[in-house]
């Protein structure tokens, strides 16, 4: 049974082992262990990052695609959430044609940017999805009458996902059983089954053929794999989970706007996440997103901490002020490349591999 969820691609590490299941239960108790509207955010964020991040490693560390249009299919997904429930109504109908019409679209765009794009070489390939997600951005932006602009659309979600709906009085470990924590378990639900999917996926003989090209792309053309089809696929199915990711995001923020799903911020986390992570392993988009998102969030309330331990040392004060938090975050992102040049889950195999030898 194990076998066929993890679809043959265990960690083949105790320690990273220990890790990731200490992740999933972490994500799926966080409600009552980390109580608080900041944890859950947080734990929230990371659920769909794993699924953002996960889509795009199947372009960049599997298929070896260097894509900046990534966020573009992201920000469809949680377009498509958002106007359909703006228009129809916070109704479970609205979120299916929503979530339905941001897939369509994702895979002609997607199809289009692969058929035109994928023959370019390297740079050029990102260079030109670059200019997709930017253009992509802008016409959001502009189309006021649809997407609501700058200022972006809030919208309502069908009630049981609803912070209102309570249907117990009584709290359960000391936490409320509402709406808002049915959306958190839809989402992780949701989270479990992506990342099974993309596991899935990888492992599988299409999987095997990405990574030959990857490694070498004249070889596996040499050999007889349409290399074009292969890309354009691989493509195709990242657009696919990150439009899906997009869609979580919008359901459990309620909100979005340009800056929310489409910003090119979004795109650098995910190539922070990825390396941090490892990339080539699907199992890195939870380990980095952990890693990342949580440093991210917590990284000002140490630095304030450490500052106001520090009032004595005004030097030191100063250089732990919570205002250069983002010195920090890049300190430590140079220090986790440093140490761990092929991600966190590339250098715990090889440690495994070399103690088994």
């Amino acid at each position: 049974m194990l076998n066929r969820l993890l679809s043959g691609d265990y960690p083949r590490s105790k320690v990273l082992a220990v890790i990731l299941v200490a992740i999933f239960l972490g994500l799926a108790f966080a409600p009552f262990v980390f109580p608080g509207v900041k944890a859950l955010s947080v734990a929230a964020k990371v659920l769909i990052f794993v699924v953002l991040v996960a889509s795009f490693d199947l372009l960049l560390g599997y298929t070896g695609i260097v894509s900046f249009a990534h966020t573009m299919f992201f920000g469809i997904g949680a377009y498509g959430i958002a106007v359909a429930t703006t228009r129809m109504g916070p109704t479970w109908s609205a979120l299916a044609v929503g979530l339905a019409g941001a897939l369509v679209l994702s895979l002609l765009l997607s199809l289009a940017v692969g058929l035109f794009s994928l023959r370019v070489r390297a740079i050029f390939f990102a260079m030109i999805t670059l200019a997709v997600a930017a253009a992509f951005q802008t016409l959001a932006s502009q189309l006021s009458d649809i997407t609501g602009g700058e200022d972006g659309l809030t919208f309502k979600v069908p009630e049981i996902l609803s912070p209102s709906f309570e249907p117990f009085d009584d709290p359960f470990l000391g936490v409320t059983l509402d709406g808002r924590l049915i959306c958190y378990y839809l989402l992780f639900v949701a989270a479990v089954a992506l990342v099974l999917a993309l596991l899935r996926i990888v492992n599988s003989p299409f999987g095997r053929v990405l990574q030959a090209i990857r490694e070498n792309e004249f070889r596996a053309e040499a050999i007889g794999y349409r290399v074009v089809v292969y890309r354009t696929t691989s493509s195709v199915l990242s657009a696919l989970f990150a439009t899906l990711a997009g869609a979580m995001l919008a359901l459990w923020l309620r909100y979005n706007g340009p800056d929310t799903s489409l910003s090119f911020e979004i795109m650098m986390d995910c190539l922070l996440i990825v390396v941090i992570g490892g990339m080539g392993t699907i199992y890195g988009s939870a380990i980095g997103a952990v890693l990342f998102l949580v440093a991210q969030s917590y990284l000002q309330d140490l630095l304030r901490l450490g500052s106001e331990a520090a009032a004595g040392l005004p030097w030191l004060s100063a250089v732990l002020s919570p205002d250069r938090w983002l010195l920090w975050l890049g300190v430590l992102f140079v220090l986790s490349v440093y140490y761990f040049p092929t991600g966190v889950v590339g250098r715990l195999r090889a440690a495994a591999a070399r103690r088994a030898a």
